[in-house]
């Protein structure tokens, strides 16, 4: 007995080794023959098949174990996955890769339905490469996969394409033919149990050759589709929970927002309120709205002038004469932006700037400009519209007090020009009683216009001058104003009011200026000689633009009232005395002995004693000095008068 044993062992041993080992079953048949070969008793040989027999059922139940172990595992990885859900994808994903691997398929995917398609669709592949696979879409009931989420109960074929279980189409067909699927599984993705279970997706395992799944392959395929269904139920509800937090969110944004608009509409009405019960002014408005909008803000007239602090307490007159071409440009836009913001009914950004048209009805008053709030937007917006409102009921309270003013200083304005030694003091106390100073420097312009429009222009001069506290009135068919002098003097003060009223009228406007003047006998002088140089612009066809006498030439000193001889010589020879001055030189004697002989070179040097060269010389300095139009008509008179004068100043 011990030798039978001595003679078993060996082989017995191998057996273990093998096992340990996890050898092909073949290895384990190869130990019985390699005992047969090597002559041991047909007892012996028996015993080592009956080993080899029990090696093997301890083999499979050890493959079985560490199967079901690998199984565990990844059901556990994946429950710590859901636990620590931050991306439906990723745990997917996670889960279409496991059950790739623990079913050892060359592919595993899970579709979910589109509930707006009613269809299902590939959420998920691992292993595929047909991209018309990964696009299939399914209908309820076709294929494999329809027929799993029709009837919620797993379904395996080890031949799909000649399986006649399920209804085949064309386009499931071709994409199962193009991805080279042959062997499927598939499962149910449920929530819930029993008849109350809802179908939401389902997983699929598939092999690219004939393939027929155990049961155990199904059990553990459905496992991970509950874990894949609790995933993506747990994601729809952390999604809805965070929809509902974000709408709540919103919700509370939006309380706060509307209690923050309505804190700061209550503090703009409050603010505007008090401004206009206290008779507050469209620069104090402007201010405030600045100062609740945080921005720059100024108020613009109906031309689109700006209505300045210094503009509205008298500066009127001065930045009149000011506004050039380019200032010109920027008002018409200005309008054309107010024009827009009245069609709109709102405020409008243009070129960088917020406008909002200031209107009574229909009429547009002006604007309301706020720069450096490109963002301006809800509450902030309503309110910049708002403050349009106040800004219109503040002008127009403004208008209706500055045309009652303006009739009682016309009264005074028609006094002044018609009988000014009647009463010069009194025209003083009443002057003053109205806001203006008769003994302060004024300049006083005369505004004509067609007859046709006659009556337009004494509402532009209102217009015109209105919050500058300057006067204008209507007298013998022209309007007169009278403004505050400025440093530009009465020919700028008169083309800027030319170029406005123009504007203001929509025809031609002449505007003649005169001036500065202080009293009452002075301002009606300062009227009578800007009635003669209007006339004069009239004479000479320069209806629509603006000038004074000191500016016609030698038909200034005609109608000048001061008759500024020394002034009109200085202006027409000046350059030619200082030269004669400076260097010693007869150039103005020249001159005058040329003109004195009848523009003939010839009698000029005679009457010189000098050579005719030198005559042509001295006279082509005289143009180098006074310009090539010298000897032009207009400015030849204008050089005779002027040398007659200067002679018999005695100079």
């Amino acid at each position: 007995m011990p030798e039978k044993i001595a003679s078993v062992v060996p082989h017995l041993r191998r057996l273990l080794e093998l096992l340990a080992s996890d050898a092909p079953p073949e290895d384990f048949g190869a130990v019985a023959a390699e005992a047969r070969r090597g002559g041991a008793d047909p007892r012996d040989v028996a015993e080592v098949e009956q080993a080899a027999a029990a090696a093997l059922r301890v083999r499979g139940t050890l493959r079985q174990h560490r199967r079901r172990e690998a199984e565990l595992t990844a059901l556990f990885d994946t429950a710590g996955d859901l636990a620590a859900l931050r991306d439906l994808d990723a745990v997917l994903r996670s889960i279409v890769r496991r059950a790739r691997m623990l079913l050892g398929t060359d592919t595993a995917y899970l579709t979910l339905p589109d509930e707006a398609a009613g269809d299902t669709y590939m959420r998920v592949t691992d292993g595929s490469v047909s991209e018309l696979f990964q696009n299939l879409r399914l209908q309820l009931g076709e294929g494999l996969g329809g027929l799993v989420a029709q009837t919620a109960r797993p379904y395996a074929s080890p031949d799909y394409r000649t399986d006649e279980r399920f209804h085949h189409t064309g386009s499931i067909d071709a994409g199962v033919l193009d991805e080279g699927l042959v062997a499927i599984l598939g499962v149910p993705l449920l929530l819930g149990s029993g008849s109350g279970g809802k179908v939401i997706g389902a997983l699929f395992a598939a092999d690219r050759a004939p393939r027929t799944f155990s049961p155990d392959e199904v059990a553990l395929l459905c496992s991970l589709a509950d874990h894949a269904a609790i995933a993506i139920d747990t994601a729809k509800a952390m999604a809805d929970a965070r929809a509902a937090l974000a709408e709540l969110a919103g919700a509370n944004a939006v309380i706060r927002e509307h209690s923050a608009a309505m804190q700061r509409a209550e503090e703009a009405h409050d603010r505007l309120t008090d401004l206009v019960l206290r008779g507050g002014d469209v620069p104090e408005v402007a201010a405030a709205v600045a100062g609740l909008l945080e921005g720059d803000v100024t108020v613009h007239d109906s031309g689109g002038w700006p209505l300045t602090s210094n503009a509205l307490e008298g500066g009127g007159g001065a930045d009149a004469a000011g506004r050039g071409s380019a200032a010109g440009a920027e008002a018409a836009a200005l309008v054309a932006a107010a024009e827009e913001s009245r069609a709109a009914a709102h405020a409008v950004f243009r070129d960088g700037r917020w406008v909002c048209a200031v209107l009574a009805g229909q009429e547009l008053l002006g604007s309301l400009v706020l720069h450096g709030r490109p963002d301006l937007e809800g509450p902030d917006r309503r309110l910049f519209e708002r403050s349009g409102v106040v800004t219109a009921l503040l002008l127009l309270l403004r208008r209706s007090v500055a045309e009652t003013e303006n009739r009682v200083r016309g009264d005074l304005m028609t006094d002044l020009l018609t009988a000014p030694d009647r009463d010069p003091v009194g025209l003083v106390d009443r002057g003053r009683r109205l806001g203006v100073d008769l003994n302060r420097p004024h300049l006083l312009l005369v505004a004509e216009a067609g007859a046709a429009v006659r009556e337009r222009l004494a509402g532009a001069a209102v217009q015109y001058l209105f919050g500058s506290g300057s006067v204008s009135a209507e007298h013998a068919g022209a309007s007169v104003l009278l403004l505050p002098r400025v440093d530009g003097g009465p020919g700028d003060a008169a083309r800027a009011a030319a170029g406005q009223l123009t504007h203001l009228v929509g025809a031609p406007v002449t505007v003649a200026g005169a001036g500065p003047a202080a009293g009452p006998r002075a301002l009606a002088d300062a009227y009578a000689e800007a009635a003669r140089c209007l006339r004069a612009l009239r004479v000479l066809g320069r209806e629509g633009t603006g000038a004074c006498a000191a500016e016609l030439g030698f038909l200034g000193v005609l109608l000048g009232e001061n008759h500024d001889v020394e002034g009109f010589v200085a202006a027409t020879l000046g350059p030619l005395l200082d030269y004669d001055a400076q260097r010693g030189t007869q150039l103005v004697h020249t001159l005058h002995a040329y003109f004195g002989c009848g523009g003939s070179l010839t009698r000029a040097k005679d009457e010189l004693h000098v050579h005719i060269n030198t005559v042509v010389q001295r006279l082509d300095r005289v143009q180098t000095l006074l310009g090539p139009d010298w000897n032009s008509p207009e400015r030849a008179l204008e050089l005779q008068l002027a040398l007659r004068l200067h002679l018999l100043s005695g100079s």
